[in-house]
């Protein structure tokens, strides 16, 4: 898996791309961990996720976790089809913000 972070106008954008899952969401989550959430938007872009896991979607939901209660936000941008599947099948689709 390959995270690239880069600061944007209105809050951070981390672009993850690879395979989400048991052996690499802890990568992801202390990547998370380290983030300022404040008052910003994280733009997680996940265009490049060829596989995710139940553990990969727990980090998912973990960053929208970190980011609410400074009164930021997290916004998924491009998610892959398999993704989109995924996100579909558990529900996520309906919690998450998804452009």
């Amino acid at each position: 898996m390959d995270i690239k972070t880069n600061k944007v106008l209105d809050g951070i954008e981390m672009i993850v791309s690879g395979r989400l899952d048991t052996n690499t969401a802890p990568e992801l989550e202390l990547a998370l961990k380290q983030l300022e959430p404040a008052k910003q938007i994280l733009h997680l872009d996940l265009s490049g996720i060829e596989y995710v896991s139940s553990a990969g979607l727990r980090v998912i939901l973990l960053a929208h976790k970190i980011m609410l209660p400074t009164g930021g936000k997290m916004v998924l941008r491009n998610p892959s089809e398999f993704c989109r599947q995924v996100l579909g099948a558990t529900g996520m689709d309906e919690i998450l913000t998804i452009e």
